[in-house]
């Protein structure tokens, strides 16, 4: 029995237009929240690490120009063939789920950045993947997992807007349903022909985190709420990042 459609990030971040989108993360911004991770984690030079759901890999590349053993997967071929242009010595990518694992424990470090993660329509599925970061470090690696605060994106939610993209106007709109933050995303492709794609992201709590990657052998040591890595607070900043130790 086939499947009815393709899970949203497959159909999504495979899409030319998710790039579009948000051509606005740049370099710049990977480069200064790696520096300041690099300078709070002070990881040994030969550390191995992995960016789990790296994209085309902007995060993988700053984090091996520091000359880290740096492996970078994720689940769209586009990106990744994108991102195979930035290999070498220390750098590589891979096409692979996060949901299984990739290396047992082989890293010194994993990074998960930009609310990458959530992204799953059941628990169960949250489980594993939390469950495969864990198995991935070795014993006393960590984790830092970049995740959106869920109090303060309430409390600033932007319900609708429109966003020029070059020749392209996405008509955005924001909502809470069922614990997942939705965002539907309408516009017209490059043959003017209406598309309609779809962002379904967990609303998790620091709790919810505490105890999905318990169960994954990780315990919390650090959580900060900016990529300045300022003291986390659920209602005065827009982030919740947040290091596990194995």
């Amino acid at each position: 029995m086939q499947q009815e459609q393709v899970d949203w990030f497959e159909s999504w971040f495979g899409s030319p237009y998710y790039h579009i989108l948000y051509e606005h993360r740049d370099t710049l911004e990977a480069q200064a929240f790696v520096e300041e991770l690099i300078n709070y984690l002070q990881p040994l030079q030969q550390s191995t690490m992995v960016d789990i759901a790296c994209g085309e890999g902007r995060y993988s590349i700053q984090l091996a120009g520091h000359g880290f053993d740096v492996t970078g997967i994720d689940l769209s071929h586009a990106s990744i063939e994108k991102a195979k242009k930035s290999e070498r010595k220390n750098l590589q990518f891979f096409v692979h789920d996060m949901r299984f694992p990739f290396y047992i424990n082989y890293f010194d470090y994993a990074f998960n950045f930009f609310t990458s993660f959530g992204y799953f329509a059941t628990q169960r599925d949250h489980l594993m993947a939390a469950k495969s970061f864990g198995k991935g470090l070795k014993k006393g690696g960590l984790l830092v997992v970049d995740y959106l605060n869920r109090e303060y994106s309430l409390s600033n939610l932007i319900a609708e807007e429109f966003v020029q993209r070059n020749q392209y106007e996405f008509h955005l709109k924001r909502k809470l349903e069922n614990d997942h933050f939705i965002k539907d995303i309408y516009f017209n492709d490059s043959d003017n022909r209406p598309r309609h794609f779809k962002e379904s992201v967990a609303a998790f709590t620091l709790s919810d985190f505490i105890q999905m990657f318990k169960k994954a052998g990780l315990s919390l040591i650090g959580t900060f709420g900016d990529y300045q890595l300022s003291s986390y607070h659920p209602l005065d900043l827009p982030r919740m990042i947040m290091i596990f130790k194995k």
